[in-house]
């Protein structure tokens, strides 16, 4: 064994639960000094979030490739860009974010003035996914030192070179007596979760987001759990086919390959309508990817063994191995499936029955299109859906009916580079929101503030109660001015 297994050994093996509770116990003598809360601290950790990306670009598509074989376009753009462009925007805004909000008082308080004041929470938690493993790593952290915490990161030891990588950079770029990175897996993140934090924002999957939420529960701590499900698309028959296929394949294999919790996770058409759409989806696959795309540098490959196991099975169940009507290579060697197309999936099969996060598409098919609506919410509410056609009454009808973390019409997973809407789940697919200044929200606390001067001491208030009082603090309560004269004269 070399001498650089032991180190890493030793070190796996020292951040046990008593390291935790020093990690954030030195973390709290830092926020307690009041170093995170001014406004030059959290700009110039902006700032050099920033600088990071600009000055290791190429380091961090290296290891995402690592990791997952990533296409660099991919991570270009849908981790660094938009990463940077999150930093950026909270910079633009951070003092307007960090002014305390003039509220209105009532005639009961009268006089006085009001404000809501946002403020730090003190030291949070970040464990984050392995699939955008820069992004959703570092997009929660915007918020967090935004709102003025200190904290710490847990990357995904199942993309390691990125865990690695984040680990070296943001203690060289980051106030480390305010920001650190854990890295490891279940022993290490067991040890953090068993401290007491401020909030906890967790990335993944509903069975690790459960152990999270039970974990937080013991001290009351208030999470964020971004977490995904069963996402559907739901297609008519009156569009533009060619570019929705397309938008189609690039919210589904255009996105790391289909492990996006955005991801297009099953296709509800009529029966009429589907053997267009699959020739239109196989026409455009092949454009995109080639005959062979198990070739193709332009598909991530499967994480690890234990997915490509995972998704095999979903293959494999004898509900569904002969639905396949386009795709289904598979390349255990190389951890690569082709994009696979599956039509009329019973719903009673695996594949439908759990998410898919993969290059599987099923597509179940529907005599009436508002028969979609039933199919959706028969199932738990997913992070995302998806709705393609033109016309408006439909448009209204699936906003009106269905729950989901977010919709989009007559496109797929765009909503999540608007900074100006939320991002996070509903039910099972999630709790909390971020991105913009939702993400500076979901790291602070709304501390309501109410002023007083020493004038206008009402005597109503204080004992002995007198049926007069009571009539004058019932309107007052009430807030109406013709109330409190109809009180001062016995009428009321």
């Amino acid at each position: 064994m070399s001498s650089s297994t032991n180190a890493d050994e030793k070190k796996k093996e020292s951040f046990n639960a008593e390291a935790a509770s020093l990690l954030v116990n030195n973390l709290r003598a830092t926020f307690a000094s009041g170093t995170t809360r001014s406004y030059e601290w959290r700009a110039s950790q902006l700032k050099a979030l920033i600088k990071l990306c600009d000055a290791h670009e190429q380091q961090i598509i290296d290891a995402l490739y690592s990791d997952l074989a990533k296409p660099p376009l991919e991570t270009v753009a849908y981790e660094i860009a938009m990463f940077k462009n999150s930093c950026k925007a909270a910079l633009k805004e951070l003092k307007r974010w960090m002014t305390s909000e003039k509220v209105k008082t009532s005639i009961a308080t009268f006089p006085s003035t009001a404000e809501i004041v946002s403020e730090p929470l003190g030291v949070v938690l970040v464990i984050s996914a392995w699939n955008y493993p820069f992004l959703l790593s570092l997009e929660p952290v915007i918020g967090a030192i935004a709102a003025g915490n200190a904290l710490v990161l847990k990357p995904s030891e199942i993309a390691p070179a990125t865990s690695s990588l984040l680990a070296k950079l943001l203690g060289e770029y980051l106030d480390n007596s305010c920001i650190r990175v854990v890295e490891g897996a279940v022993d290490e993140t067991s040890a953090l979760l068993q401290q007491k934090w401020d909030k906890i924002f967790y990335t993944g999957n509903g069975r690790v987001g459960r152990i999270v939420m039970a974990a937080a529960a013991k001290h009351l701590t208030p999470v964020v759990l971004e977490l995904g499900g069963k996402s559907p698309v739901v297609v008519d028959s009156n569009i533009d086919l060619k570019v929705a296929t397309r938008r189609i394949i690039a919210g589904k294999w255009g996105c790391n390959n289909g492990q996006a919790c955005v991801s297009p996770d099953y296709i509800i058409t009529t029966k009429d309508y589907a053997p267009k759409l699959v020739d239109s989806l196989k026409a455009e696959l092949e454009k995109f990817y080639g005959k062979n795309p198990l070739e193709s540098k332009d598909l991530s490959r499967i994480v690890n063994s234990n997915h490509f196991g995972r998704l095999t099975k979903f293959l494999d169940d004898e509900k569904v191995s002969g639905k396949i009507v386009f795709g289904g290579e598979k390349d255990e060697s190389k951890l690569r499936i082709s994009p696979t197309i599956l039509l009329d999936i019973p719903r009673n099969s695996l594949i439908m029955r759990e998410e898919i996060f993969g290059p599987l598409l099923p597509i179940m098919t529907v005599d009436k299109l508002e028969e979609s609506f039933d199919v959706i919410n028969s199932g738990t509410k997913p992070l995302a859906a998806y709705l393609f056609t033109i016309n408006n009454r439909l448009k209204e009808q699936f906003v009106m009916n269905i729950s989901a973390g977010g919709l989009v019409v007559n496109d797929t997973a765009l909503h999540l580079a608007v900074n100006t809407l939320p991002f996070g789940g509903v039910g099972e697919s999630g709790v909390g929101a971020y991105h913009g200044k939702f993400s500076f929200d979901a790291f602070s606390h709304k501390k309501a503030v109410l002023y007083r001067s020493f004038l206008g001491d009402a005597p109503v208030r204080y004992p002995p109660y007198t049926n007069i009082k009571m009539r004058l603090l019932k309107a007052l309560v009430g807030g109406g001015l013709l109330g409190i004269i109809r009180a001062l004269f016995g009428l009321s």
